[in-house]
């Protein structure tokens, strides 16, 4: 074929793309629809120059970037300004005689009996805060009309301390937003540089520190994400991109990068989100309805549930103690990643992690400058990874790099080498463990009525020794596990949450009101997904109520199925209906009286979803498997390493099986069973593995 006739082939093609942006790695998952092949890649993550990372993604796909008819992209750029408190200088302002409610927060105490805890730094100061003269009632009426010259006064000082962003939250002003909308207009006049952020509309719900939190966290982070984004639709222009460009929300699904830079705070807690929504696919495919995942990255490893084919979802989240008041899926972070650095502590015990080396400059065994032990480098001297394979086909790890690292640390502790990576192993193995019982244990679940699916890069170095400890009978490994979450991403739909408090008894409720509420927020989503590309065929409209027992502080979701979803309430079926989910949540159901709280809605712009490709089962013509040779792994400590049976992952068919002691690299990871662990290939090119026991 001519150079003229491949570049003609590879610019006609419509291809799909998802970039996932991780601590140390970006991992990119190309989707060719005409052939239905998925093509997962890893480059290094540029924290110094966030685009140039995506851009590189997009060069180590087979196509042009102006192939590209979709792009869906995660990033944890909100999030990191966060953690590192470098988002924008912003103010808030309230309602008279409110000015404290961001900085008092709720009088509660989440850490108890820990004397060590300190509250987490507040992003402003009360000299950060402002009010102005205005109030209305829980129903929308006002009782003191909206001064305009005090709104001016706290404009002009605003503009004057050149403040980056505003965060506007008023009493009330979920019920009614004209005062917000009048703030909005004084700071245009006469703070016109400031980026503003109003809380109606984030979230129209009652409480108003939730409220107030969440719009704080949205105009911190709004400056930082909006310039990103512009950056980078601005390298993607000139690359000759002309798709949708979608961005990984909290809740699970996408958002356009329109709608993104708006409500930045949607994004904070996506990370990990599109591993969900990808294990969510898989658990239907493979008829497994109820996994636990973990997902093991570079800096940390992020735990959550699939339970009967769907994933938890919360109604709110939280980031260092500060409320979320947008929908999240339930997903439980700890600091055990790739790159978890080893430590001792004031006794000089062991630890590893938090603390991590990130992509600069990474693991000592990745050459790249790193002197520091981390687990990768402990993983690579007990022999669970090697140098055989290059990590995303370009990276070769470096086994006197690991050592020199590892070294100090084991002689301060008198171990050996491989003793100290052991240990090392063995606490993340253990903290990762402790992620699985707070999502399961703690919460009533018991693991051993789960399948594990493990992903990430480093996810199948741990996986059956986790599930080993827990009880957990099945591992599943996914295809492509190292990019898995940046697969995930490509089968998000496009979602728009909103919500209406309405705080009523069930039986006192008019269903006609319910309905109009409803149909105002199902009109408002039409528009959105319209103006986003979506016709009326793929949208989809999902109501929901928040039902408590009257007295209750706190409420459970409850979807509405049938009529009820589309047309007046039936309060005997939603009483029914509840006392069916507070029993399955709780154990019990109570006499008391029924009352709702928050009507709500999710509207979704339905994507096309990709399907794995299947696998060929192996013939007699292909021939048996063949190993790739062994690898010595230290399983005990001081012993000598037993060998295992090392094996490629891209050389393996529907129906093999393997017996452990046995490695499996792959492109963009490895994965780790042990002596009476068997693993069978699946029909999606899934890796089975029945833990054996011990």
């Amino acid at each position: 074929m001519s150079t003229s006739e491949q570049t003609s082939e590879r610019t006609d093609r419509t291809a799909r793309v998802a970039i996932d942006v991780g601590g140390t790695f970006t991992d990119v998952v190309e989707l060719l629809p005409e052939t239905g092949a998925l093509r997962f890649e890893k480059v290094p993550t540029t924290p110094d120059a966030p685009t140039r990372g995506v851009m590189a993604g997009f060069a180590a796909t087979s196509g042009e970037v102006s192939s590209v008819r979709t792009f869906t992209h995660g990033t944890t750029l909100g999030l990191n300004a966060l953690l590192t408190r470098t988002g924008a200088r912003t103010a808030v302002v309230g309602t008279r005689g409110f000015r404290d409610v961001y900085l008092l927060g709720r009088t509660d105490r989440r850490v108890n009996f820990d004397i060590t805890y300190r509250k987490p730094k507040a992003l402003l100061e009360r000299y950060d805060t402002f009010e102005v003269t205005e109030r209305s009632w829980h129903d929308g009426s006002v009782v003191t009309p909206f001064d305009r010259e005090d709104a001016a006064r706290v404009a002009r000082t605003v503009a004057e301390r050149g403040y980056d962003a505003v965060a506007v939250c008023f009493l009330h002003s979920y019920a009614n937003p004209a005062h917000e909308l009048a703030m909005r207009e004084v700071l245009a006049e006469l703070a016109p540089g400031v980026t503003v952020t109003l809380s109606h509309e984030l979230s129209r719900e009652y409480r108003e520190f939730e409220r107030t939190s969440t719009a704080v966290l949205d105009a911190y982070v709004k400056p930082v994400v909006r310039r990103y984004l512009g950056a980078l639709e601005g390298e993607l222009r000139t690359a000759g991109f002309g798709g949708r460009f979608l961005m990984t929300r909290s809740g699970g699904g996408a958002m356009s990068a329109t709608a993104a830079r708006e409500q930045p705070v949607s994004l904070i807690l996506s990370g990990p989100a599109g591993g969900v929504v990808g294990a969510v696919a898989l658990a239907k495919a493979l008829g497994m309805p109820d996994l636990i995942t973990i997902d093991m990255g570079g800096t940390s490893l992020d735990a959550s549930l699939v339970l009967d084919g769907e994933p938890v979802l919360h109604q709110g989240a939280e980031f260092e103690g500060m409320p979320i008041n947008t929908p999240s899926l339930y997903i439980h972070t700890i600091g055990a990643g790739g790159g978890s650095l080893g430590w001792l502590d004031a006794a000089g015990a062991l630890q590893v992690g938090p603390a991590s080396a990130g992509a600069v400059p990474g693991p000592a065994s990745y050459g790249r400058g790193g002197d520091r032990p981390t687990f990768t480098d402990a993983a690579l001297a007990i022999g669970y990874l090697g140098t055989e394979t290059p990590l995303g086909g370009t990276l070769r790890l470096d086994a006197a790099l690991a050592t020199k690292a590892l070294q100090p640390l084991a002689d301060e502790l008198g171990l050996s080498v491989p003793a100290l990576g052991r240990g090392m192993v063995a606490i993340s193995t253990t903290k990762i463990m402790g992620a699985v019982r707070a999502i399961t244990v703690e919460v009533g679940r018991d693991p051993k009525d789960f399948a594990m699916l493990s992903f990430g890069g480093g996810g199948g170095l741990v996986a059956v020794d986790v599930a080993v400890e827990l009880g957990i009978p099945t591992v599943v490994v996914p295809p492509g596990q190292g990019a898995f979450c940046a697969f995930g991403m490509l089968l998000a739909d496009v979602q728009h949450d909103a919500s209406r408090t309405v705080v009523a008894a069930l039986d006192e409720l008019d269903p006609a009101l319910a309905d109009a509420q409803w149909r105002t927020m199902e009109d408002d989503a039409r528009a959105a997904l319209a103006e986003e590309g979506f016709t009326a065929a793929s949208v989809v409209m999902a109501r929901s109520l928040d039902v408590r027992y009257s007295g209750q502080e706190h409420s459970v979701t409850l979807p509405l199925h049938g009529d009820g979803a589309a047309g007046p309430l039936d309060a005997a079926r939603v009483a029914a209906d509840f006392a069916a989910l507070h029993e399955r949540q709780y154990g019990h159901t109570m006499t008391d009286p029924v009352e709702v709280t928050t009507l709500r809605l999710r509207a979704t712009g339905v994507v096309d979803k990709p399907e794995l490709p299947r696998l060929r089962e192996r013939t007699a013509a292909d021939g048996p498997l063949q190993r790739e040779g062994e690898r010595p792994v230290f399983v005990n400590d001081d012993a000598p390493a037993v060998p295992y049976a090392l094996y490629t992952r891209e050389e393996m068919l529907a129906g093999d099986e393997v017996a452990g002691p046995a490695v499996v690299t792959e492109h963009t990871a490895t994965t780790v069973l042990h002596a009476g662990d068997v693993l069978r290939v699946g029909s999606l090119g899934e890796l089975v593995i029945t833990v054996g026991q011990r």
